[in-house]
């Protein structure tokens, strides 16, 4: 676990110390079969507890089920190429390369790893059987818990816990951890499946003078007053010193006298006195007579630096937070009192602490969605919050009663000062500003006013009663709660998973091959082999050149073009380079660099070489960016020897600004009198896909096709957005008109054009950053939800969701 947090350090000595209690504390028996199995089943659950204790909570469910597969493997239940499956899925297999899909709703991702599973011999028939039953399979899945229906064509009575996992795997990523959690529990007992609750009198009780008590700590965490808590029921004084600049002397003091004297001693925050904590266990541990009532309790965040030899001879815990709306909640009242509740007379300023504390959870929580969320995971803290309420409460205190609240002024502050002053990106700032406008208003004092569903004001006036209104809210959100599609879920589900099996194989020794029928290198240079066969021969300059003049070398789309060719030859020359040296140092002709040796572990663990991503672009798997490599030359090959496309694939672009670009270079050279600087883009979604538009390019701009929309659906009939169907994550963009027009004399796009048009951010991955940023399109919205809807259901267009 040390290759997943550098803090997850557990040593030898620590290990013998538990397997000398389990032989002492686990249960007797004459029967020596009978002994080993108590002291096995006692020695793995308390090693599990000791582990876990220390673990954060995204890593706890990595251990249990990397624990249990471990398990099951060296007793021979699990075999090697399942478990390679398991955390590999059809990563490696492209789909120009494997049976052709049968049916359309099966996503590519979904075929790739059935046809991975088929290679195991339990499910040799799986194909012919999805084919041959696509019914049963389709209503299999579409249940909203799959993992506990009844499974088709026979499996139900021969898939044991760990088979259906593997099905789970290969048709529904987001209920993996559910499917792990039922197998740990099968594999280890239910014990393990259950999660763990810190008990810190626990941690105590496993303490001794030589072993410090490490708290790893996190975002909103902070064991400070569970440890005083726990020093008064045991009658101890608690000395505290928060470390920093110039506290090493106090604390190297204060640590003397209590070794002698005996007590507790907290050290907070030492990631802050690194150099301290080094020297501190040779303090403890060479003092000759320490007294028995010692102990140290230590605080720290992560830190690359911190001293491993303190991190081996110390018990670790960490202690996060309960997440959601209501913990959150809790949390910041927690923080109130009374006398600040009453603090200003008006009868705003209740609802309105409500109603900044509200936001400052809701700021919080959405970033578990990831992208869809937050673009940028924004680190909003008790500041921020503090910030707020100060502002409101002059705000209130300076307000005149005739004029009522300055909302303009409120919403501003909040939503680009308080929060708005950690948010970089536009579209964060947007969706924030949304939060402030529909939130911060005078219907904010009205008594039917909603947050969302299930999420009003209490209108009450004392404190103890807001912690019971509190308490009133659902443990569970539902992504309703913050504007989102309840189709996030599902995304959030399979990003879990998806982080965990990332995780496990990271931790795969590089070098290891146990029950592999063949070695790691032979496998990679199978691998190089075949995608030498694929890869595309080299562009003739010659040949490019004398297209290109053909066409019109000038003109700003061919030029365009001539760029996106020396971009792919790039990468096709290193491709080649790589793979036929590979083959090479794998057969010994050449040296093994560190180089090759990266290229040779990316491609096993069917990822992208490093090399090959910084001069293409990113993808979820080595397959699925072959498959794209192949599309991409696809496309420039017949624009390059067969002219220009009537319909372009927008994500098969290494620069689609660029291609935007043109588009506007060629519309301005088309217009006497207009000039590039007061062009913009402007977009039409028509109602054809790509396979039915006519087969004529338009009188001006481009059509492109290839967009995905997440968060919401295209009706294609009235060409408007509306919600999106359940389990349909993305749809499947018609094709789309990109033109241009000249705003010379307005200097920006006429607000009413805008006025029923969503401003649509378009992506080039899942991943939303500045970096995959592409444009912005603009789509009609329906009369009864407008912009802010879709702005708070975080809706975009991507060029590739794979």
């Amino acid at each position: 676990m040390s290759l997943v947090n550098c803090m997850y350090q557990t040593s030898l000595r620590q290990f013998l110390a538990l397997f000398d209690q389990s032989l002492a504390r686990s249960e007797k028996s004459p029967v020596t079969s009978k002994r080993i199995t108590n002291v096995i089943d006692y020695m793995t659950y308390d090693v599990w507890r000791y582990v876990i204790r220390g673990l954060y909570e995204v890593d706890k469910s990595t251990f249990s089920l990397l624990l249990a597969l471990k398990i099951d493997m060296q007793a021979g239940r699990v075999r090697h190429e399942e478990f390679q499956y398991f955390i590999k899925g059809g990563a490696s297999l492209d789909m120009n390369t494997v049976k052709p899909k049968p049916f359309k709703w099966i996503t590519d991702m979904t075929w790739l790893n059935l046809v991975a599973l088929s290679n195991l011999n339990q499910f040799a028939s799986i194909l012919d059987q999805v084919v041959n039953n696509e019914r049963g399979w389709r209503q299999w899945i579409e249940k909203s818990s799959p993992e506990l229906e009844t499974l088709p064509d026979g499996y139900q009575s021969r898939a044991d816990t760990l088979r259906r996992l593997l099905l789970i795997r290969a048709w529904c990523p987001d209920r993996i951890m559910n499917q792990a959690n039922i197998y740990v529990g099968d594999t280890l007992g239910k014990k393990f499946a259950e999660g763990f609750v810190l008990d810190l009198d626990g941690v105590y009780q496993e303490s001794t003078p030589l072993w410090p008590m490490v708290g790893l700590l996190s975002t909103g965490s902070d064991p400070t007053p569970q440890i005083e808590l726990l020093a008064k029921k045991y009658r101890v004084d608690c000395k505290t010193i928060s470390m920093g600049q110039g506290q090493e002397i106090h604390a190297r003091r204060l640590v003397n006298n209590l070794l002698q004297s005996g007590g507790w001693i907290m050290l907070q925050n030492c990631h802050l006195s690194l150099s301290y904590v080094g020297e501190l266990l040779n303090q403890i541990t060479e003092m000759d007579h320490i007294h028995p009532e010692f102990r140290i309790w230590v605080t720290t965040e992560v830190h690359p630096q911190f001293p491993i030899s303190f991190l081996q001879t110390s018990i670790k815990f960490t202690n996060e937070p309960p997440q959601g709306i209501r913990a959150g909640l809790k949390r910041t009242y927690a923080t109130f009192n009374q006398d600040y509740i009453d603090i200003n007379n008006q009868p705003q300023w209740k609802p309105m602490i409500y109603a900044i504390a509200f936001l400052h959870t809701t700021v919080q929580e959405r970033r578990k969605y990831g992208p869809i969320g937050w673009n940028i995971p924004y680190e909003f803290n008790t500041s921020d919050l503090n910030a707020s309420l100060q502002f409101v409460q002059n705000q209130l205190d300076d307000m005149d009663p005739k004029l009522g609240i300055d909302w303009k002024c409120v919403t501003y502050m909040l939503g680009e000062i308080q929060y708005g002053g950690r948010v970089t990106d536009d579209f964060d700032n947007r969706l924030l500003n949304t939060y402030c406008k529909l939130w911060f208003n005078e219907g904010l004092f009205n008594p039917d006013f909603k947050f969302a569903q299930c999420y009003t004001i209490p209108r009450v006036q004392k404190i103890n009663e807001f912690l019971e209104a509190i308490n009133e809210i659902p443990l569970y959100d539902s992504p309703q709660a913050f504007g989102l599609h309840e189709n996030v879920d599902i995304t959030y589900q399979s990003k879990k998973a998806k982080v965990v099996l990332d995780c496990i194989l990271n931790v795969q020794p590089k070098d290891a091959n146990t029950g592999a029928s063949e070695t790691r290198e032979d496998v990679v240079r199978r691998m190089a082999m075949d995608l030498l066969d694929k890869l595309p021969p080299d562009y003739i300059q010659f040949e490019v050149n004398e297209c290109l003049n053909q066409m019109g070398a000038l003109q700003p789309m061919n030029i365009f073009l001539r760029q996106e060719l020396n971009r792919i030859q790039l990468l096709l020359t290193t491709m080649r380079e790589d793979l036929v040296n590979l083959t090479l140092a794998i057969d010994g002709t050449v040296v093994m660099s560190e180089h090759l040796r990266q290229t040779l572990d990316c491609m096993y663990d069917a990822r992208i070489p490093k090399q090959w991503t910084k001069l293409s672009w990113e993808s979820s798997t080595l397959g699925f960016w072959f498959t794209e490599l192949i599309e991409r030359n696809h496309q420039f090959h017949e624009w390059l020897y067969n002219g220009r496309p009537t319909c372009f694939w927008m994500t098969g672009f290494f620069n689609p600004q660029g291609f935007l670009t043109a588009i506007r270079q060629e519309v301005t050279r088309m217009h006497k009198g207009w000039a590039l600087d007061t062009v913009v883009l402007w977009n039409e979604v028509t109602r054809f896909m790509k396979d039915d538009i006519p087969q004529r390019p338009p009188a001006e701009g481009a059509y492109i096709y290839g967009l995905f929309l997440e968060g919401a659906e295209f009706d294609q009939k009235n060409l408007r957005l509306t919600e999106a169907k359940p389990k349909i994550l993305y749809q499947s963009m018609p094709v789309i008109h990109i033109q241009a027009m000249d705003i010379a004399k307005d200097k920006e796009i006429p607000k009413e054009m805008l006025k029923n048009f969503y401003v649509c951010p378009v992506y080039r991955k899942p991943c939303r950053t500045d970096r995959t940023y592409v444009t912005s399109l603009y789509l009609r919205c329906p009369p009864n939800k407008p912009t802010d809807h879709w702005v708070l259901r975080g809706v975009a267009l991507l060029c590739d969701i794979r």
